[in-house]
């Protein structure tokens, strides 16, 4: 039997409807061709998936999650994959697509853009091509998308660990039912649950979701189950696909609706258990117990969540910086205490620093050129402790230090996580020495969370802020938990079986 053919495609984007940034098509970084395989090292030569298909790349966008797309920068990326699979139906027959992508893009002017997405591709790629898709847990998974996929699963462990795992395994799916099932499509169980929390509420290492995620391989492995996932679901988008869901495939239809049922009562069960991953506050609040802390809990990481970059915030929000500005702990004459804070975008500050060298003493302007919502630009005079070029996400970084202080802001010309020790020891500091290293981020990323001796979240202000009822969502179907507290008849967490459709659906998504 030949090596069936799966073609590679997606685009993926955390997208946060409640900041001005935006988002345009150089920030995919699209790889092309052999390249948008090369990415994946489960596909290298020599590995068993790579033997047992012929993979061919259309395109792969992955951009850092942010504000909305641009409808234009979505209808470039989305035509050339369209081209591009057309162009390998040109040239041979395809027999399967993985479809990588994140669960909560959002496009201007359009609504559940992965399934719009998918539609495109089904319209190009014919109904009897076997669709696989990987996701996030924090994605959005709406009857139409599921409708139009043959096998989807996402993320089971948040901070997200088992990324590369997730991706191999809808990769080893649609290659076992290309191979071993020709011409049988799995049966699919799709339940959402009216639940939408922010993933520092839903982090895997803590229960509930600890117990909740890991009764989902206990699921997998029951007779006729093919994959079984969970999805959080994305906070901080307003449209009606933002919620939990529950998606189960397989070979049995009971099994298949039991096993869905199963883990959405499991977690509509838990909804109440659900809190914040580390003691919350404040900015003041929190800082005012990292001041304090004794010895050992040094470093003390307090995250400025309102503006995490990784969530969909615009990384620009100055509020956080402005206000640890003010505290009298940092100019004090004696145990002045040496704090880190990450970051804060500023090309035009980047540059003076630059041009200025290691060593010299500058006034900078910086932050707020995007989302001033909540306070504006922030301006620092003080010495250039590193400059570091050519780093991925912020193309250039500085570190100043305020005059008489020891404080060190990380400026950068583009907006970049700080989720490594690498990311502060590459600019000569030593976070591990530090006192306070305030970061934009909300749970923490495994290094970070090695390094920190203790820990809280801040409930800040921004464009994913953690208290979501600030935001002002109205677009999302309620009732929802926990934005209607009790309901007034428990949820319907029947299995809805779901055909294989190749078009997008017009009736109301229950």
């Amino acid at each position: 039997m030949p090596r069936p053919v799966i073609a590679v495609a997606g685009l993926a984007c955390e997208t946060s409807t409640f900041t001005p940034s935006r988002t345009d098509a150089p920030a995919f970084h699209p790889q092309r061709g052999p390249d948008a395989v090369g990415i994946y090292r489960f596909l290298d030569a020599g590995t068993p998936l790579a033997e047992a298909a012929d993979w061919r790349g259309a395109l792969i966008g992955r951009a850092l999650p942010g504000g909305m797309i641009k409808r234009t920068a979505y209808e470039e990326l989305a035509t050339e994959i369209v081209e591009r699979l057309q162009a390998t139906m040109a040239r041979t027959k395809i027999d399967g697509l993985w479809f990588d992508i994140h669960g909560a893009m959002v496009v201007e002017d359009l609504d559940d853009s992965e399934a719009d997405l998918l539609r495109r591709v089904r319209n190009v790629i014919g109904p009897d091509v076997v669709v696989s898709a990987s996701m996030d847990l924090h994605g959005n998974v709406s009857r139409e998308l599921v409708h139009m996929l043959d096998l989807i699963t996402c993320y089971r462990m948040a901070p997200h660990e088992d990324e590369l795992d997730t991706k191999e395994r809808a990769c080893k799916n649609l290659v076992d039912c290309l191979t071993q099932k020709p011409g049988k499509r799995p049966i699919k169980a799709w339940v959402p649950v009216p639940i939408l929390l922010p993933g520092e509420q839903t982090s895997t290492r803590d229960e509930p979701a600890k117990h909740i995620y890991a009764a989902v391989p206990t699921v997998e492995d029951l007779p006729g189950i093919l994959d079984a996932a969970i999805w959080v679901g994305y906070a901080w988008a307003d449209e009606p696909r933002n919620r939990a869901a529950v998606v189960v495939t397989g070979w049995h239809t009971e099994a298949v609706a039991a096993g869905a049922e199963r883990l959405a009562r499991l977690f509509w069960k838990a909804r109440a258990e659900f809190h914040f991953v580390a003691p919350t506050g404040t900015l003041d609040e929190c800082l005012d117990k990292a001041f304090t802390a004794p010895s050992a809990s040094k470093p003390f990481f307090v995250s400025d969540s309102g503006d995490n970059p990784t969530a969909g915030g615009s990384g620009d929000v100055t509020w956080g910086l402005t206000q640890l500005m003010k505290r009298k702990e940092l100019t004090r004459k004696e145990n002045q205490p040496v704090v880190i804070y990450a970051s804060i975008p500023g090309p035009e500050a980047v540059r003076a620093a630059v041009e200025a060298g290691v060593g010299k003493t500058i006034t900078v302007t910086a932050g707020a050129a995007v989302d001033n919502l909540h306070a504006g630009p922030i301006t620092l005079t003080g010495d250039v402790v590193a400059i570091k070029q050519g780093d991925k996400h912020a193309r250039t970084e500085v570190v100043l230090r305020p005059e008489g202080t020891s404080l060190y802001v990380i400026v950068t010309d583009l907006r970049k996580p700080y989720h490594y020790e690498r990311d502060f020891t590459e600019l000569s500091l030593k976070p591990r020495e530090a006192d306070v290293v305030l970061v934009k981020i909300g749970y923490l990323e495994p290094q970070l969370y090695d390094m920190a001796a203790d820990w809280m979240l801040a409930l800040t202000p921004g464009g994913v802020d953690q208290d979501l009822r600030r935001l002002g969502h109205t677009r999302i179907r309620r009732p929802m938990f926990p934005f209607d507290g009790d309901f007034k008849s428990p949820p319907d967490l029947s299995a809805r079986l779901i055909p294989l459709s190749t078009e997008l659906l017009t009736g109301p998504d229950e």
